[in-house]
C-alpha cells in the first residue's frame, strides 16, 4: 500500500487529487495539508510520496522543504522555470538526498501530453507554428505551463531539423501577437466556461495541421497524477524528472 500525502488538499486540484487517491487501488491517503500549513507533518514515517498542488509562488519552497525532510514529491503546480528546476536538481544531488525523487509535470492529462508529443514530431515538416491555450479565468499563470512546454518542444524540433525563424511580416508592438517563447507565438485565452484546452496550429503553403487537446473536467488529470504517484513511490526515477511523456515512454 502506497502512502500518499497531499499538499494543497483544499484547493480545486488538490481536492480532486484527494478524492482520486481515496478511490484508487493500492494507495492510501495519509496527510492532507492546505496551502500554508506546516509541512513538518509529512515525513518518511507516514508518506511514500507527496503530491503538491498549490500556487507557483509557494511550490518551490514546498518541494525543497519536502525533499529536505526525506520525502519523494510529485508536483502539479505550474510556473516552473529552468532556474527553479536547477535548485531542486542541486538539492537532490546532495549525498543525503540521493535516491529521492521529484517529478514535475507541466500537464497530467494524457491527451495534452500526446498533443505535445505529436506537435514536436510534426514541427519539422511545417514552416509555421503557433499555439492557442484556453483556460478558465481563475487560472493564475499565463501562458500555461503546458503551452510553454509545447512551444519549447516545437522550437527544439525545429532547431534539430536546421530550420530558421518562422515567417512573420506583422508590424506591431502592442502584444496582439502573443508571448514569444523560444521563437513560437503563444496566445492565452481566459474565458468563463472553459477548463483546459490547447490548440497547436502548424502551417505550410496550401495546408494546415491542427492538433487540439480538450480537458473538460479536472478528473482528466487524475490518471496521470496516479501514474506519477505510483511510479515515483517505486523509486524507478531517482533525481528530478520533468514531463509525463517520460513515464509514458514517448
Amino acid at each position: 500500500m502506497i502512502r500518499v500525502s497531499v499538499v494543497g488538499a483544499h484547493g480545486r486540484m488538490g481536492s480532486t487529487v484527494v478524492e482520486a487517491v481515496n478511490d484508487a487501488e493500492g494507495l492510501r491517503l495519509s496527510e492532507t495539508l492546505d496551502h500554508g500549513q506546516d509541512l513538518a507533518a509529512i515525513n518518511p514515517g507516514n508518506t511514500d510520496v507527496a503530491i503538491e498542488f498549490t500556487v507557483p509562488s509557494a511550490s518551490l519552497d514546498n518541494v525543497l522543504a519536502l525533499v529536505g525532510q526525506g520525502v519523494n514529491v510529485v508536483v502539479g503546480t505550474t510556473g516552473w522555470t529552468e532556474e527553479r528546476l536547477a535548485q531542486v536538481r542541486s538539492l537532490l544531488a546532495e549525498p543525503e538526498h540521493r535516491g529521492q525523487s521529484v517529478f514535475v509535470a507541466p500537464n497530467f492529462a494524457i491527451s495534452a501530453v500526446l498533443a505535445d508529443h505529436f506537435a514536436a514530431q510534426a514541427a519539422k515538416y511545417f514552416e509555421s507554428a503557433e499555439i492557442v491555450e484556453m483556460h478558465h479565468p481563475d487560472k493564475i499563470d499565463a501562458p500555461s505551463g503546458t503551452a510553454i512546454h509545447t512551444a519549447q518542444a516545437i522550437a527544439k524540433a525545429r532547431r534539430t531539423a536546421g530550420m530558421g525563424p518562422m515567417p512573420d511580416g506583422t508590424r506591431t508592438d502592442d502584444g496582439s501577437r502573443g508571448q514569444v517563447i523560444d521563437g513560437v507565438h503563444v496566445h492565452a485565452v481566459r474565458l468563463r466556461g472553459l477548463n483546459a484546452h490547447e490548440e497547436i496550429l502548424l502551417g505550410n503553403p496550401g495546408e494546415q495541421l491542427v492538433i487540439r487537446s480538450d480537458c473538460f473536467d479536472r478528473a482528466s488529470f487524475m490518471q496521470g497524477v496516479l501514474l506519477a504517484a505510483r511510479t515515483i513511490a517505486s523509486g524507478q526515477y531517482p533525481g528530478l524528472t520533468v514531463g509525463l511523456d517520460t513515464l509514458l515512454n514517448l
